[in-house]
């Protein structure tokens, strides 16, 4: 345990468990009464003293003084530090010196004042070959750029702030015209808040351009209004909701679940809103170009549900794969299309029986292209209604095109354990806490199957698997299990079968608390 922070040193020095190492600030002089741990004062304020920094910057740097403290303690090479910096400080000299400086100095310091009384140490190994580190959120940049992104509008927001950054940062590297270098192929716009973002991403996608915003839960709030419209008069638009503790304001700093139920039913009336939940750094990539071709190929929002720790902490994940498929636009008409139709075409009106009609995009100069966009009633040629009929139609069409849906969208991913009663279902960041609680389990003879649960709508896969066990635990980071109500709506008759284990405190989900939550069901 480090301790560097008063406010919280009691309850820091209590968590440490006996035969524990506690290092602390030797500033902090409140009374220190345990013997079973080993205690390594720190003078950090000295020793930040001692290096030329600016006044204003010496609370902040002086974590670097326990980071060369500990690094000499436990037997972590500096030149991997130096990386570390470099690679934080993304190459800036200046930065990257002066922290380094009060690493080495504390190095030193503590190879010569300290006397090593715990057996802790670290050694480099083999085990991380072939992997990359990453935050999802850089992910979900990446990866809605490689799915050919032309337009993304946003407004700051923890923790979703990043994943606009990491566009700004990488697609003047990644996306310009190969013939006009000086050109760029993409429009990245921060608006004045929530409401422009999203207003400005359907506009984009209406215009045909492949279109996103990112936000977390109250800009997410704000958004209602027009997922809605954009759910009613079939606009494509990817929106990525990097979730943290609500309701209001909440925990900005801290990570949650709880988002599911709301994004999926938002706008008012009948709606069902297709998302997305990416449950690793490599899927965060995958997602971010998926969900741009789902949005035009099913002319709907595509909500992309991660989290803080997911989106904005560092993953050890296997490399990005480039995407295996070609780009694809779905149902666009042009002029010669239109010919061929003998301009007998009508915006919403059903074809091929999928729920899903046919478009056309600015710029097709066939007269009989354009059409009214509206989030009123229309008929199937966009034009305003009132009908019983007409209206009645449209939304069992919308139904049927959220049932195509299923089709298209990323299916579960499922570990079988033989002779299983039991079973997981999850999404999202859980991931790692379910996987080490089934490791657990296994060892007590208690064997688990997992379903971790990637899109909805609910996949028959997903049936598939609560009816072949005899019990399923939908385990997740939300208050209410979120998830566990979406599955009783959607499988009543598999709802017997269903219990929740929801919890949120802000961290993230614990193998202890998945195994011990489903120890006190289970009663073993």
């Amino acid at each position: 345990m480090v301790a560097m922070n008063l406010a919280t040193f009691t309850q820091d020095l209590k968590a440490v468990k006996a035969g524990g190492a506690f290092f602390y600030s030797d500033d902090i002089k409140l009374p220190i009464i345990r013997e079973d741990i080993t205690l390594y004062p720190m003078p950090v304020k000295q020793l930040v003293r001692e290096v030329d920094v600016p006044a204003s910057l010496r609370d902040y740097i002086a974590n670097m003084v326990y980071v060369g403290i500990l690094s000499q303690l436990i037997g972590i090479d500096l030149d991997k530090i130096f990386q570390a910096l470099n690679f934080h400080f993304k190459g800036k000299t200046k930065p990257v010196d002066m922290n380094f400086e009060i690493v080495k100095n504390s190095f030193d310091w503590a190879k010569s004042n300290l006397t090593k009384q715990d057996p802790f140490l670290v050694e480099p190994m083999k085990a991380t070959d072939g992997y990359i580190m990453a935050d999802g959120n850089t992910a979900a940049a990446l990866g809605a750029i490689y799915g050919g992104l032309h337009f993304a509008a946003w407004y700051p927001i923890t923790p979703a702030t990043s994943l606009a950054e990491s566009l700004l940062e990488y697609l003047p590297i990644l996306r310009k015209d190969p013939l006009q270098p000086s050109r760029n192929t993409y429009v990245v716009l921060q608006a004045e808040d929530e409401l422009a973002a999203i207003g400005m991403s359907v506009g984009a996608g209406w215009a045909g351009l492949r279109s996103m915003t990112s936000t977390s839960g109250p800009g997410l709030s704000l958004m209602a209004e027009y997922a809605g419209l954009a759910y009613f008069a079939e606009v494509p638009v990817v929106i990525w909701d990097i979730q943290r503790v609500g309701p209001s304001t909440g925990l900005p700093t801290r990570t949650a679940q709880g988002d599911l139920t709301f994004v999926h039913f938002m706008g008012h009336g009948d709606t069902q809103q297709v998302i997305l939940f990416p449950g690793s750094v490599d899927e965060c990539f995958e997602f971010g170009w998926k969900a741009l071709d789902l949005a035009e190929k099913l002319q709907t929002p595509i909500f992309v549900l991660s989290d803080l720790d997911l989106g904005m902490n560092q993953w050890m994940t296997n490399p990005f794969k480039y995407p295996d498929t070609s780009i694809d636009r779905g149902k666009v008409l042009w002029e010669s299309d239109i010919e061929k139709m003998k301009g007998e075409w009508a915006r919403y009106r059903e074809i091929d029986g999928d729920g899903i009609t046919y478009r056309t995009l600015p710029g097709n100069r066939h007269p009989n292209a354009a059409y009214f966009t509206r989030g009123t009633g229309h008929s199937e040629d966009a034009r305003y209604s009132e009908d019983p009929i007409v209206w009645h139609e449209g939304l069992e069409r919308l139904k049927r095109k959220f049932e195509t849906a299923k089709e298209f969208v990323p299916g579960p991913v499922i570990e079988k354990a033989e002779g299983a009663e039991i079973g997981f279902i999850s999404f999202g960041s859980t991931d790692a806490a379910i996987k080490e609680a089934r490791d657990i389990l296994a060892e007590k003879g208690v064997p688990t199957g997992y379903m971790r649960v990637r899109s909805i709508p609910f996949t028959k896969e997903i049936e598939e698997f609560i009816q072949s066990h005899e019990r399923i635990y939908v385990t997740e980071m939300n208050r209410d299990g979120q998830l566990f109500q979406l599955l009783v709506v959607y499988f009543p008759h598999l709802a017997g079968k269903l219990s929740s284990i929801a919890y949120t405190d802000g961290l993230p989900l614990t193998a202890k608390f998945v195994h011990d939550a489903l120890a006190s069901k289970e009663d073993f």
